[in-house]
């Protein structure tokens, strides 16, 4: 039996990381949007990055969006919104 990879990653894609604001919060310019893909517990868990940053992150601005599905594309008026009011973003993966 032959097994194949579809993904082909025998020469994985080498990828450099953005740079990183201070763990402060001190080099975080513009918004953040708390993205809730609305998978179940999506919310809970958006909720709870909220709680945590705005923590340690005072002076920062959170924005809260939400897909009307997780199972299609962000609407392009969303995407847009997004673009538009933040500077970054973490979407909540859950369930």
């Amino acid at each position: 039996m032959q097994i194949l990879d579809p993904t082909d990653e025998r020469t994985p894609i080498r990828r450099r990381l953005a740079p990183r604001a201070e763990p402060s919060g001190e080099g975080l310019r513009g918004a953040v949007a708390l993205l809730d893909i609305s998978k179940p517990r999506g919310d809970v868990l958006i909720e709870r990055l909220a709680e945590r940053l705005g923590e340690r992150l005072p002076g920062v601005e959170l924005r809260r969006y939400r897909k009307p599905t997780f199972t299609k594309p962000a609407p392009e008026e969303l995407r847009r919104d997004v673009l538009r009011d933040c500077a970054y973003v973490i979407e909540a993966l859950a369930d």
